[in-house]
């Protein structure tokens, strides 16, 4: 049998793309001398994979054990798998990462899927595999989102994507856009991105530290379509950039971002919200979204596309029609001005400010990393299935910190800090 290995696109400078398997292990990851890496990715990131491999090594990985992913092989399974499958997920799979994370391997993944993969596919069946994937993965999730370990997610300009974000450009040319928008959002068009990430760490700490100093009570959004209370989980704390994992390591979860972020309490949101950029998810794409909250609950859900997805996301279970995560990010990040919609949470939620629907992160808490599953939900922590960012500032959205004793002081002004 003759190998043949996957060439590097002539659209991907190699250089960049190198300084982003460095980054994904110095500052994503901080990968530590004997530290294993358990690591997933389209099969189509190969290249990049292959780097940060080398790269994980020079810095003295332990072992190193990828996981590649072929979308033709997902579609043969919605195709022609059988129908009891898709209430099936590879538990044995997430038991033997939730293992590893207990053993502190690292957790890398490389995101660059066909985000409408599954747009032409039964919904049911997708439904029915996302929740019985989402309840396989607990082992590991639980991991993650309790940030126990160090871990993060970089981007690869795969082409089936590159042609949903440019579908009137080549293929060449597509590549050649995405790849520099992921360059340019993840900091490696310089000469030493280990350096940019470290300033740009520091500016997002600014912010954390000002919110946690007013310890608001609740955050209110008003704007077009918009009058939503959120209130702050007892004992909140604002995160963003580099964060220090329960065993140590300060890592950078998400490349790019731009966003600080905390968690809500489960039983305190109130009132109505719109979504300001179109969320895709799962091959669909689910536009101009409009909820009501009422304690805490959404009760009432509209979407002028997608709404059966929606609906049957907001069924997965108990909290998913709660909040996880609340998060700003200012109108005139980068990734918003750069016009695009990535169809990819990882870059659309660090466009503006937005709220995710599900689980919390126990380190969005002063004592998150001694607290029980128990007292971070007695501290208004929410429990989910899922995690799912939504879009909910622009440029038209202000936003509030409300004190404990009801009164407001300005945070955002038409999308920006005040």
């Amino acid at each position: 049998m003759t190998s043949h290995p996957r060439a590097l696109s002539a659209s991907i400078d190699p250089v960049r793309l190198d300084r982003l398997a460095e980054v994904a292990v110095k500052v994503g990851l901080q990968l530590q001398p004997g530290q294993d890496l358990v690591m997933t990715a389209p099969v189509a990131a190969l290249p990049l994979v292959r780097r940060i491999v080398e790269h994980a090594y020079k810095a003295g990985a332990g072992l190193v054990t990828p996981f590649l992913s072929d979308e033709e092989v997902t579609l043969a399974r919605f195709r022609h798998g059988r129908e009891e499958s898709f209430d099936r997920a590879a538990g044995w799979l997430y038991e033997g990462m939730g293992k590893a994370f207990s053993a502190n391997a690292a957790r890398l993944a490389i995101a660059g899927d066909n985000p409408m993969l599954l747009a032409g596919e039964d919904s049911a069946k997708v439904s029915r595999a996302n929740k019985a994937n989402s309840m396989a993965y607990q082992p590991a999730l639980e991991k993650i989102a309790g940030f126990d370990i160090n871990w993060n997610i970089v981007s690869y300009p795969n082409p089936s994507w590159a042609k949903v974000m440019f579908p009137d450009d080549e293929e060449d040319v597509a590549v050649a856009k995405l790849a520099e928008a992921i360059f340019a959002a993840s900091r490696v068009n310089t000469d030493d991105p280990v350096t940019a990430w470290a300033e740009h760490n520091a500016a997002l700490r600014t912010r954390t530290v000002w919110l946690n100093g007013k310890a608001f009570a609740a955050l209110r959004f008003t704007g077009p379509g918009t009058d939503l209370t959120v209130g702050l989980a007892d004992g909140h704390e604002w995160h963003g950039g580099a964060s220090t994992a329960k065993n140590g390591i300060t890592c950078n979860p998400n490349i790019p971002t731009e966003e600080v972020f905390t968690t809500p309490h489960a039983l305190r949101v109130d009132g109505h919200v719109g979504s300001t950029k179109p969320l895709s998810y799962q091959g669909t794409l689910i536009d101009e979204i409009s909820v009501r909250f009422e304690a805490g609950r959404i009760v009432e859900a509209k979407a002028s596309k997608g709404l059966n997805v929606l609906e049957k996301v907001l069924d997965t279970d108990e909290g998913a029609r709660r909040l996880g995560e609340v998060a700003l990010v200012p109108h005139s990040s980068p990734i918003s001005q750069s016009g695009l919609l990535f169809f990819n949470t990882l870059f659309d939620e660090n466009a503006a400010s937005h709220i995710a629907l599900g689980q919390c992160y126990s380190k969005c808490f002063r004592n998150g990393a001694t607290m029980t599953p128990d007292e971070i939900a007695a501290a208004g922590g929410n429990k989910s299935f899922i995690h799912i960012d939504w879009m909910i500032g622009s440029g038209a959205i202000d936003v509030d910190g409300v004190h404990a004793d009801g009164t407001a002081e300005p945070v955002m002004r038409k999308g920006e800090w005040v």
